[in-house]
């Protein structure tokens, strides 16, 4: 059994039900107990796209107790496209219709992943916002269909997965690429050793 990297006694508790952070945490050593938080996800208005995401994970991070013992990791993960000056932000899509307009939008074109994490633990939190640009190539209507009707794209912000078969779409990212799967991994490890809590 693979010895955790926490100090004695410490629990780390994650407010997601996302396999994809479970995975990504597991796969950097840190041991966990899942206890997901339900927080609307509704951008108000003027907010930005880094305060929206800042935001949901404060809020998801704050909506449930811990023991003295335990520390909390929320996350919450948009995809941002600009028009113009406006940001367009692409949430799960909810059909195929919105997941084939989304996909469209960002083909040829570059889009910002935003992810924001929060960790508490006793009485304090520590807040990142981590940005990773992405590349997609220039899609035709079938290979849209196509990808659409893999089901890939419905568990996922920007309806798409980089990890999966939209790979093949994606020629280039600027910043993390576990950001784009969900949890920029490097800079959990960082809030923790911030945080004081790593043997």
């Amino acid at each position: 059994m693979a010895t955790s990297p926490f100090i004695p006694g410490f629990k780390l508790i994650l407010a997601s039900q996302s396999a994809r952070r479970a995975t990504l945490l597991t796969q950097a050593g840190f041991p966990f107990v899942v206890r997901p938080s339900e927080i609307p996800e509704f951008r108000a208005p003027d907010e930005t796209a880094f305060e929206y995401v800042k935001r949901l994970a404060i809020q998801k991070a704050s909506a449930i107790g811990i023991a003295p013992d335990e520390g909390i990791l929320a996350a919450d993960t948009t995809v941002v496209l600009m028009d113009g000056k406006t940001e367009l932000i692409l949430e799960k899509p909810a059909d195929s219709t919105e997941a084939i307009a989304m996909i469209g939008a960002l083909a040829g074109r570059v889009h910002s992943v935003l992810t924001g994490i929060c960790f508490r633990w006793q009485d304090q939190q520590w807040v990142h916002v981590e940005e990773t640009k992405v590349e997609f190539s220039p899609l035709s209507a079938k290979e849209i269909l196509e990808y659409v009707a893999s089901g890939e794209p419905f568990d996922k912000a920007g309806g798409y997965g980089i990890q999966g078969l939209a790979s093949r779409f994606i020629p280039r990212i600027e910043g993390c690429y576990f950001n784009v799967v969900g949890l920029p991994v490097h800079q959990v490890h960082r809030l923790f050793t911030l945080a004081g809590v790593l043997a």
